[in-house]
């Protein structure tokens, strides 16, 4: 039972959910006045890429439209949404929102981990060497890369959304570059299915990075042997058509892929999408997912986005699943040892 204390605290301050208008209209603002959701300085948005000698540009380019970049921010600034959540202090954030027109309060409120950004600068770098293994030549946009605005575009911020993609198609448009090789799902699904609907004459070749792998079919140099399940994206197996790519590398790879009910076309959310709006929420469903795949019998986890990985690796906690970047298991097998780069 409650005290007569706690009684009269809940009645001064009840319970309230995070608003929703100031938690959107904070990332709206962001990506307007900042370029991103989460601002990030360009040298931690190119840090990955130090050390890999990349050509600056060229017609074919590798986007990462900074999601893996973002993934620590966003979940550090989670953890923290996830304490606000229900409590008076939402009661304050029309007035930060506000203020973070004029300070990016967003970098106040999200520290993210020198550990889980390493892991996520490695992912990147993987997903270079790959290309690079496969005979893919390749170039990056460095600190003019910007994010491709997938969160306002699915929260509805139309307006909003439509000025910055205009505004990434100009950078694209001033590099003279004509093919995209993107990193992730979200981004893929941005340039190749939303931009050219949004922005005039976009023109631009968009294709996932674990397309154009399947394409180059490279050479295997090391063993994937064991079960392995993947966790299918929503947007790559419903909306992109990447489904069975991933699937014939981690196979030629030696991989026994344990397939999930739930998997290709009917995968189901990892609780990414309203993570920043509904964060407990995200976390139960995160949480069912991750008992789904467990059921397969495989100890190992195959993720597709960098969404999906963050919110599945902290549902799975010490449970026994193993849940990695499908980037992680592929450059196990096609990229050879000295060609590794893991320091950053």
């Amino acid at each position: 039972m409650m005290s007569s204390t706690e009684e009269v605290i809940n009645e001064r301050h009840p319970a309230m959910p995070l608003p929703i208008g100031h938690v959107l209209g904070i990332l709206a603002d962001n990506l307007r006045l900042r370029g991103s959701v989460m601002p990030l300085s360009k040298r931690r948005a190119t840090r990955w890429a130090h050390g890999l000698g990349l050509p600056i540009g060229g017609e074919t380019v590798l986007y990462t439209g900074l999601m893996y970049q973002l993934m620590p921010s966003i979940h550090s600034l989670a953890s923290r949404m996830a304490q606000m959540e229900d409590s008076w202090i939402t009661r304050t954030m029309g007035l930060g929102r506000i203020v973070n027109k004029f300070i990016n309060t967003s970098r106040l409120m999200a520290w993210p981990n020198r550990a889980e950004q390493d892991a996520f600068d490695r992912r990147l770098r993987n997903i270079a060497q790959l290309l690079r293994a496969a005979g893919v030549q390749f170039g990056y946009l460095y600190g003019k890369e910007l994010y491709a605005g997938a969160l306002v575009y699915d929260q509805g911020l139309d307006e909003v959304f439509k000025r910055h993609a205009c505004k990434v198609a100009g950078v694209l448009r001033a590099h003279g570059v004509k093919r995209v090789i993107t990193a992730d799902p979200h981004t893929t699904n941005m340039l190749r299915s939303v931009y050219p609907v949004v922005v005039e004459e976009f023109g631009v070749e968009v294709k996932s990075y674990l397309e154009v792998l399947a394409e180059h079919a490279p050479q295997v140099s090391g063993s994937l042997s064991g079960d392995l399940v993947i966790h299918d994206s929503c947007v790559y197996a419903r909306s992109e058509g990447v489904v069975e790519q991933p699937r014939t590398l981690l196979r030629k790879a030696g991989a026994q892929l344990a397939e999930c009910g739930s998997s290709k076309a009917l995968t189901e959310c990892c609780g990414g999408p309203i993570e920043s709006l509904f964060p407990n929420k995200a976390k139960a469903i995160a949480e069912k997912r991750i008992e789904q795949l467990k059921e397969t019998g495989g100890g190992r986890v195959a993720a597709m986005c960098p969404i999906c990985l963050l919110n599945l690796q902290n549902a799975a906690g010490g449970n026994g699943l193993a849940v990695k970047d499908v980037s992680e298991y592929l450059a196990e097998a096609y990229c050879p040892a000295d060609n590794t780069v893991s320091a950053i």
